[in-house]
């Protein structure tokens, strides 16, 4: 079975391969893909070569190719049919976690079953929950929490989606572009530019990848808060202020990763429990809002360029496979 494959030859330069594939053999199945979705941050950071060499063994993707910097294939966003396997799976759409290509064979256990009621297109950001979920177990909010979300991604608009459901909450999405005050809207949460942010926050969660972005969080964290940064800055080093009121206010940073179960969840979910919830999470219908453009697999590596060097802005770019 030939597929096209999209890879990162070299830092900023990507290109589209035909490859074979193998026959599925037991306890396997072939995937046709549907779509994928280009996961902007991380992505962005593979495709520049910005994946610091100590990071380069957890950073990688369940079913990459090749290593950082390039040649590799990286993704890890994929919706497709089942076209040969079990018969309980064949016909059904699937979430994998899997790169950019039109057809792939992968153990049985490494598809998770698309609930009905949810698209194809919008089950891509099956990664982008799950990290939420992970962040949301990380922080632990509680009702009536003030929470502060910096950075209206992908990833920011997500937990900010979820954080909303628990009663009492007062979520303000942050950004620097004005345009994602729409996005806020549709996500049923408030927006305010980073001039505007609100103080006094219970739980600030920084998905902004900048360094002014983790500060903001600093700044508006109520005395004892607690800051989740859920950002990934790859090779790029943060300045911060740390002086002020900074240890006055006692306040707590800490990370947030979804390579790991969140510690409060481990001993009781396992990944594919979380990917599962999440999945579940995307009958709901604002989750569309995240889904801001689109393209043919033809011009993935003109697409992945434009994204990476800032040019293509919006959350998820999805590709589209179904001709391939």
């Amino acid at each position: 079975m030939r597929a096209t494959a999209f890879w990162v030859d070299a830092p900023s330069r990507g290109a589209l391969r035909e490859i074979e594939t193998a026959e599925p053999g037991p306890d396997q199945v072939a995937v046709r893909t549907l779509v994928t979705g280009i996961s902007r941050g991380t992505e962005s950071l593979v495709f520049r070569g910005e994946v610091p060499a100590g990071e380069r063994e957890r950073m990688r993707a369940p079913f990459q190719e090749g290593d950082f910097p390039g040649p590799v294939k990286y993704g890890y966003l994929n919706v497709g049919v089942v076209e040969r396997g079990p018969g309980s799976l064949i016909g059904r759409t699937v979430f994998t976690l899997y790169p950019h290509q039109s057809a792939f064979v992968v153990p049985e256990a490494a598809v998770a079953v698309v609930p009905d009621g949810v698209p194809p297109r919008r089950a891509v950001l099956a990664g982008a929950v799950e990290t939420a979920v992970n962040v949301l177990w990380d922080a632990a909010p509680l009702v009536g929490d003030r929470i502060t979300v910096i950075g209206a991604g992908m990833i920011g608009c997500a937990v900010a989606r979820l954080a909303r459901a628990l009663p009492g909450t007062e979520v303000v999405l942050v950004d620097v572009d004005a345009a994602r005050a729409d996005v806020a809207a549709a996500l049923g949460v408030a927006f305010a530019h980073p001039s505007d942010a609100p103080g006094d926050r219970d739980l600030v969660i920084d998905t902004s990848g900048s360094g002014d972005g983790l500060q903001l969080a600093i700044e508006t964290a109520a005395t004892e808060g607690e800051i989740v940064e859920a950002s990934w800055f790859g090779d790029r080093s943060v300045e911060l202020r740390l002086g002020g009121a900074f240890h006055s206010r006692r306040l707590s940073i800490r990370s947030s990763q979804v390579g790991m179960v969140a510690p409060r969840r481990r001993g009781t979910r396992s990944t594919r429990d979380r990917l599962d919830l999440a999945l579940g999470l995307l009958r709901d219908p604002a989750f569309d809002h995240l889904l801001t453009a689109e393209s043919s697999w033809r011009r993935l590596p003109e697409v992945m360029s434009a994204i990476a060097d800032g040019s293509s802005p919006g959350l998820c770019h999805t590709i589209d496979w179904s001709d391939a």
